[in-house]
C-alpha cells in the first residue's frame, strides 16, 4: 500500500516527434522478431499492456513476436546496436542516443495514442510539500527516470533550465530513479519534492490507484 501522502502537478511539457520504433535495416527478414520497450515502467506492467501490440505484429506479419523489457534504456541501446533485438520502441531522446551507436537502424512508425503524435512530460511535487512553485526546486532535490529518458529527464531539465533558470549541475540536485512509476511514488511519499514523467503514465498511475494526486494548475508550458 502506498503512503497516502498526495502530489501536485506543478508544470506541463508538451512534446513532439515521439516514440519511434526503430528496426535494423539488413534486408534481413527472421522467423521470429524480438521487440524490445523501454523499461519506464515496472516490466511485467509493460509487458502486460503490450499484449495487443503483440497479437497484432503476430496476425499482421505471421511470425513468432517475442515481447522484452531491457533493464534500463542504456541496455536497450545496446541490444539494438549488437542485434539482439530487432526492433525497439523507443522515445526520441533514446532513438538519438542509439542511432549514434548503431547508424543502421531505422525509424519506421511513430506511437499514437488517443489520437495524438505528441505526449506530455508533467512535473509534480509532494502536496504540502516544500516546492510550491518551479522556483522553489533550488537547492532541493528533483527526481528524474533514466538519464536517456526524453519525458522523465531531457524535457522536464531542459524546461528547468530554459524557463526557469535552474540549471541541474549548480543549482539543484538531480536524483535518477530509473522508471517514471518510480519518480511517482518517490514524490507522493516524500523521498525527493518534486520530480518529472510522462503523463500517459501518471495518468495510468492515478487510474489504476496506484498514486493519487491533487492539481492545482500552477505553471503549465507547451514545447515543440
Amino acid at each position: 500500500m502506498l503512503n497516502r501522502r498526495r502530489f501536485q502537478f506543478i508544470a506541463a511539457v508538451t512534446l513532439a516527434a515521439l516514440l519511434p520504433l526503430g528496426a535494423h535495416a539488413e534486408g534481413k527478414n527472421p522467423s521470429k522478431l524480438r521487440v524490445a520497450l523501454l523499461p519506464d515502467e515496472n516490466a511485467a506492467t509493460i509487458i502486460q499492456n503490450a499484449q495487443p501490440l503483440k497479437r497484432y505484429l503476430e496476425q499482421t506479419l505471421k511470425k513468432e513476436i517475442e515481447v522484452t523489457v531491457t533493464t534500463d534504456y542504456s541496455s536497450m541501446i545496446e541490444a539494438m546496436r549488437f542485434g539482439r533485438i530487432e526492433v525497439a520502441y523507443f522515445g526520441p531522446f533514446s532513438y538519438v542516443l542509439a542511432k549514434s551507436k548503431a547508424p543502421n537502424i531505422e525509424p519506421f512508425a511513430v506511437g499514437v495514442e488517443r489520437g495524438s503524435p505528441t505526449y506530455q512530460s508533467v512535473l509534480i511535487a509532494t502536496a504540502g510539500g516544500p516546492v510550491k512553485t518551479l522556483a522553489d526546486v533550488r537547492g532541493k532535490p528533483f527526481g528524474f527516470g533514466d538519464q536517456a529518458s526524453t519525458s522523465s529527464h531531457l524535457a522536464p531539465r531542459a524546461h528547468l533550465l530554459k524557463n526557469h533558470q535552474l540549471n541541474g549541475e549548480t543549482d539543484y540536485r538531480p536524483v535518477h530513479l530509473g522508471t517514471h512509476d518510480a519518480v511517482a511514488r518517490a514524490v507522493q511519499a516524500g523521498q525527493v519534492p518534486a520530480g518529472a514523467l510522462s503523463k500517459t503514465i501518471l495518468d495510468n498511475l492515478i487510474e489504476s490507484h496506484r498514486v493519487s494526486r491533487r492539481p492545482v494548475g500552477l505553471s503549465q508550458t507547451g514545447m515543440v
